[in-house]
């Protein structure tokens, strides 16, 4: 059975998996599901994923969500190459540079969590941009001491992208989406670039997804 992934245009989350399914190799059809206008909440997909989010992957039967299960599960059944490095030490290293981006930040940006600010605090736009701003800035001057300590080489942990890039690069693309200073993290910034020169990584760009506004 094929690939299914519903996913949205502007969505990092969603990103990273395109991006994992372009270095693998594997063949997928994206059906749109917008989380700005609420199609997320619908019939239709609560039956898909009831946490009313994206990424889901429908594979084999399976139901999957959350992207960084849905990585786990593409590196099981399409072992290489590998986005993961094999020795614990580097797992562990290359797992803890994901979650910076996916566990510490990227929930306190999503639509609903911009949509409560607004709705049950009374932040106006810009206040709810400033909150983005704070916390995509705080993960990026982490990410940049990191790899100040440890520079790329070329990538976060050698010659070929995986599990960190792939964050990494999404974490710059929201950056970029808010409008962050960039100059904070120039090594941060490098990496990034170097990965979206990658067919893997810039055919999964948001901008070059359907529903995505010219640019």
């Amino acid at each position: 059975m094929g690939m299914r992934l519903y996913g949205f245009w502007r969505s990092i989350a969603t990103f990273r998996v395109r991006v994992a399914l372009n270095l693998k190799g594997l063949a997928f059809e994206e059906v749109s599901v917008n989380i700005l206008d609420g199609t997320q909440f619908a019939a239709g997909y609560d039956a898909v994923n009831p946490a009313h989010a994206v990424p889901t992957l429908v594979h084999d039967g399976h139901r999957l969500t959350q992207s960084l299960a849905i990585l786990d599960y593409l590196d099981d059944i399409q072992p290489e190459p590998a986005l993961l490095p094999r020795a614990p030490a580097e797992r562990a290293y290359v797992r803890a540079l994901a979650l910076l981006t996916v566990a510490d930040t990227h929930p306190l940006m999503v639509p609903r969590v911009r949509d409560y600010l607004r709705a049950e605090l009374g932040a106006d736009g810009e206040a709810v941009n400033a909150w983005v701003r704070h916390w995509i800035s705080t993960t990026l001057s982490t990410y940049e001491r990191l790899l100040s300590a440890r520079p790329p080489a070329p990538f976060v942990v050698g010659e070929t992208p995986g599990l960190a890039d792939i964050c990494i690069a999404g974490h710059m693309l929201s950056a970029r989406m808010f409008a962050v200073d960039l100059a904070l993290a120039p090594r941060v910034a490098t990496l990034a670039d170097r990965c979206l020169t990658l067919p893997a990584f810039a055919d999964a760009h948001p901008l070059r997804q359907t529903g995505a506004p010219d640019a």
